[in-house]
């Protein structure tokens, strides 16, 4: 019984943290160049599992797993919108959006219009990234959580933008 006692303490703090990670909060680290230079490889972020309400521009993390990694991507389309690449422009709805985060060259693809729960994602590094270019489509469910701040390394400690 003195036991029980002496652990219970204990089980209760590894109860708690199993479920911030599981339901709230979890860190995160990056790997590759698909975000540079907004993100470079081996920074730790936090990933907020709580905040599904994504918005254009958003980083996020898609639980597709290619090589044995999450991936990190912008978010460029929301659901019902017509989205299209043409001559270095970004078209929503037919308009031109300015898209501030591209680097390199995004190439050219044809008009797709999204569904309800489905976003269109790309990397800010737009010679290198594996995103929905490639991958297609990303379902919401797909999306573990929005990371915008960093916690490591400590000289960019703080808020992404």
């Amino acid at each position: 019984m003195k036991i029980i006692k002496q652990i219970t303490p204990y089980l209760i703090i590894i109860a708690l943290v199993m479920l911030l990670r599981t339901f709230i909060i979890t860190p995160i680290i990056v790997q590759g160049s698909s975000m540079n230079p907004t993100l470079l490889g081996n920074e730790i972020m936090i990933l907020k599992k709580y905040d599904t309400n994504y918005k254009r521009f958003d980083i996020v993390v898609v639980n597709k797993s290619v090589e044995g990694d999450n991936l990190i991507k912008r978010v460029i389309g929301l659901p019902g919108e017509t989205i299209k690449y043409s001559n270095d422009k970004l078209y929503i709805n037919g308009e031109v959006l300015e898209d501030p985060y591209a680097t390199g060259i995004t190439g050219n693809f044809q008009e797709l219009t999204l569904g309800k729960d489905e976003y269109f994602l790309m990397g800010d590094n737009r010679t290198v990234s594996l995103d929905s270019r490639v991958l297609g489509i990303i379902k919401k469910d797909e999306i573990e959580g929005i990371v915008d701040f960093i916690i490591f390394p400590f000289k960019k400690f703080g808020k992404v933008n």
